[in-house]
This record gives structure tokens, sequence and C-alpha cells, in this order.
């Protein structure tokens, strides 16, 4: 195994076994595996933002609260995996196999689809969009965003923004489909002065609204 040491906790793997593994809420940002199994292994709340995960095999995994952003997956098969309110953002579905894969509330963006097998466009629980949508929120939301934004560890965790750095409408579409535009509003600012830890997927601001 080779460690990339410019993210604390991403990895290298290169035609190795990893099965039944915890991953759970890793940052495997830009972490770069080659046909390698994590069979049974637990992906919950880990982002994937920039990582190559090529020709592996992710049978059995689970990715609740997963963010694959700009991820590259060709060849990969997640056979039997389980998948909730997971986001995939611009993601490289080359040949990625998902059969009898279990969706529940997911979200695709700007990936292509019909180069992936296995999955129906009528699949239950997926949402997709071609492209990011209009941000549509009213201005004490968009507000409330922006100054959470200010927030150090929230702009370097880059959950709320898009790679040009514009908030993200797709985060706050699901954020909306979970609390009031009441409850937004005063969680994003409460944040802004709260938050005070790294952080790397949205689940973590879920948490913090729910509480």
């Amino acid at each position: 195994m080779a460690r990339n040491n410019s993210v604390k906790g991403n990895f290298h793997y290169n035609k190795v076994e990893k099965m039944n593994k915890n991953f759970m809420y890793n940052n495997l940002a830009r972490s770069n595996c080659y046909a390698s199994s994590f069979a049974g292994s637990n992906f919950n709340f880990v982002s994937f933002r920039g990582a190559h995960f090529k020709s592996c095999d992710f049978y059995g995994c689970t990715f609740k609260g997963a963010e694959f952003i700009g991820t590259n997956l060709k060849n990969s098969k997640f056979r039997h995996a389980k998948f909730e309110n997971t986001i995939f953002e611009e993601v490289n579905l080359d040949n990625v196999d998902f059969r009898d894969a279990e969706f529940k509330d997911v979200i695709f963006v700007g990936c292509d689809l019909s180069k992936c097998t296995n999955l129906g466009v009528d699949v239950l629980n997926i949402t997709i969009f071609d492209e990011i949508p209009e941000l549509n929120i009213s201005q004490e939301l968009e507000e409330a965003i922006n100054k959470a934004m200010t927030n150090s560890f929230i702009k370097a965790s880059r959950v709320l923004d898009t790679k040009e750095g514009k908030i993200n409408p797709v985060k706050i579409c699901l954020l909306q489909k979970l609390f009031s535009e009441e409850e937004l509003i005063k969680g994003f600012n409460a944040m802004t002065e709260e938050i005070d830890r790294d952080f790397y997927t949205l689940s973590y601001l879920l948490r913090f609204f729910k509480n």
C-alpha cells in the first residue's frame, strides 16, 4: 500500500483484498485504487471526491451518506451494494455494474447513466439531473448559506459549494427534502459559529440540523 499524504486518511491499493473493513467517516478524496476488492465493507459517510477506484469490487458494501464527486469508477462492480442519501456528481460510470444494488434517496448529477449496466432509469428512489440545476431559494436562506460558508471548516469541506465556489443546488435540494426553510435558515446561521472541526460529507451537517 502507498499512502497519499496530501489528504489525511486516503490510500492507494493495487490488486489487494480489503474485505469486510470499516471505512466509515473516512476521507478518501483523491485515493487511487485499482483491481482491489472491498466486498462487504462499510463506506457510510465517506467522501470519494476526486478519487479513482477503477476495476474494484464493492460487492455488498454500504454507502449511506457517501459522496462521489468527480470520482472515476470505471469498470467497478457494486453488486448487492446499498446506497442511501448518496450523491453521484460528474462521476465516470463507464461499465460500472449495479446489479441487484439497492437505492434510497440517491441523486445522480451530470453522470452518463447509459454507460453503466443493470441500472434502469425507472429505479425507485433515484433522482437524476443531467446537469446541476438552478438554485431556487429565498434571499434569506441564500444569505444564511453564504454566511455559513464563511466558517473555515465548512469552506474547507466543500460540501456546500460547486467547483466554481457557488452554492451547490443539489445539496440544498437534498436538505430541503428533510427540513423546513425556517429550520435551514436557523441551522445555517447557527453553524457559522458552532462548527469547529473538519468534516467531509453533507451527512455531518444533517446531524447538526437534526440536533
